[in-house]
């Protein structure tokens, strides 16, 4: 089977969806599928092999230039095309490239007009690649911001048509207020002509299906994967100096940084040589926050180490081989979670809010605690129960085993391919459900 995979960089940062996509098209071509990673807007940033192709459609300066100018729109394509090279994109994100959701309603509102809008050429431009070089049997999109590509593509494309639905709501809640509602009418109308949705939780399929006002018979769940080598950190009973918290994710408000600072300063009230290692991108526009994050410490400061953001694999698994739990107390409903899924393939245990994906991992796993959200006093609880050697050993052995069994890569791929298989012919029987 030749799937396409159509995906979105993450301006310049490490974007768990894009790294996700770029594992899941792994996992598909060492099953034997041809699979083409197709990058728009900006390159993928990533740890391990790229498996994109080495071009990207709706580079984002063009489609920034497009947007604002009409001119533009009207010059030939041979004098913009330059715009959407690779190392160009990269230098420009390092700069002026912002994905903040709050900046950025005019131009999603003209993105999801599809052929209607300003971004006509960038879409047929993409819609004859996929048609007449690629030629699949399943188009994938890897979220629903890029459906206003669709409605051109099912004209000339006879397959399947899905979108990965990931994590769409939290962008659309940062809109400002005179976009959110329009942005989110647009997508529901032309996500009908997506043949089906693809999710990864059963919690994000009943969320996101009502959100978007999309028919939940038309999803199916997919089970995040992990490539689990070089995962080689085993569940033991550490000898650390300190007991050690670890937060990875990205820095900002929604992953909830803030949180684990305030039960930081109340876990040391118990646990007085605690320390706090923080690691994770830091972009231009989060650093006042991070400001104000770290300000909270108060005189706990010289507990809390950041590292940054690790730029390998390696150095990642390094980090949670560090710490002796991990969270990442989100303020959102966070619908994948892939750092719970790490944190646990390395014998690392995790107390994690309960809402989102979480329940549903760590009920399948037995890898961590669950808290109530956004309180700060109860996830210090839950560090401090964890504190003890033998019960944090509780919840790694098996947090170790299950995600083995339940979250690797290939189980994805098989699951992936049963999805797809089933709108090829009406004899493939009952799908095997996740189990």
């Amino acid at each position: 089977m030749h799937i396409a995979i159509v995906t979105a960089g993450g301006a310049g940062m490490f974007c768990g969806s894009c790294m996700h996509d770029n594992t899941w098209a792994h996992a598909l071509i060492q099953q034997g599928h041809e699979v083409s990673l197709i990058p728009t807007y900006t390159p993928l940033r990533l740890d391990e092999d790229n498996e994109s192709l080495g071009r990207v459609f709706f580079g984002g300066v063009n489609v920034y230039l497009n947007d604002k100018y009409s001119f533009w729109r009207k010059m030939p394509r041979f004098l913009t095309r330059w715009l959407d090279h690779p190392g160009l994109i990269r230098m420009a994100t390092k700069w002026s490239v912002s994905n903040q959701a709050s900046e950025l309603g005019e131009l999603t509102m003209s993105m999801l007009r599809g052929e209607e809008g300003p971004h006509r050429t960038a879409i047929e431009e993409l819609d004859n690649f996929i048609c007449d070089q690629l030629k699949p049997d399943v188009v994938i999109f890897s979220n629903a911001l890029l459906v206003g590509a669709v409605r051109v593509l099912e004209e000339r494309f006879n397959g399947p048509i899905f979108c990965v639905l990931q994590g769409d709501d939290v962008f659309l809640d940062g809109l400002t207020d005179d976009y959110r509602q329009p942005v989110i009418d647009l997508i529901s109308e032309r996500a009908k002509d997506f043949t089906g949705f693809l999710v990864h939780s059963e919690f994000y399929r009943d969320y996101i299906s009502k959100y978007l006002n999309l028919p939940p018979e038309k999803f199916s769940v997919l089970p995040l994967g992990i490539n689990l080598t070089g995962h080689d950190g085993r569940p033991e009973l550490r000898n650390n100096p300190r007991y050690t918290v670890g937060y990875f994710a990205r820095i900002c408000r929604e992953k909830g940084l803030h949180n684990v600072m305030s039960a930081f300063v109340e876990l040391r009230k118990h646990v007085p040589d605690a320390e706090l290692k923080i690691g994770g991108y830091l972009g231009p526009g989060e650093r006042a926050y991070f400001s104000e994050s770290m300000a909270l410490a108060n005189e706990h400061i010289n507990g809390i180490q950041y590292i940054g953001s690790p730029e390998t694999a390696a150095e990642k698994i390094a980090f949670l081989k560090s710490v002796d739990v991990l969270s990442v107390p989100t303020e959102f409903l966070e619908p994948k979670g892939l750092y719970v899924l790490e944190s646990l393939a390395n014998g690392t245990p995790v107390v994690q809010p309960e809402h989102g994906s979480f329940p549903e991992i760590l009920n399948r796993t037995q890898g961590g605690i669950l808290v109530a959200p956004r309180d700060p006093e109860a996830l210090a609880n839950g560090l401090l129960q964890l504190a003890d050697n033998d019960e944090r050993i509780k919840y790694a052995e098996p947090g170790w085993e299950n995600v083995r069994s339940y979250y690797s890569d290939s189980e994805m791929a098989e699951r992936t391919v049963e999805i797809l298989s089933s709108h090829f012919t009406e004899t493939i029987g009952i799908i095997r459900p996740f189990e």
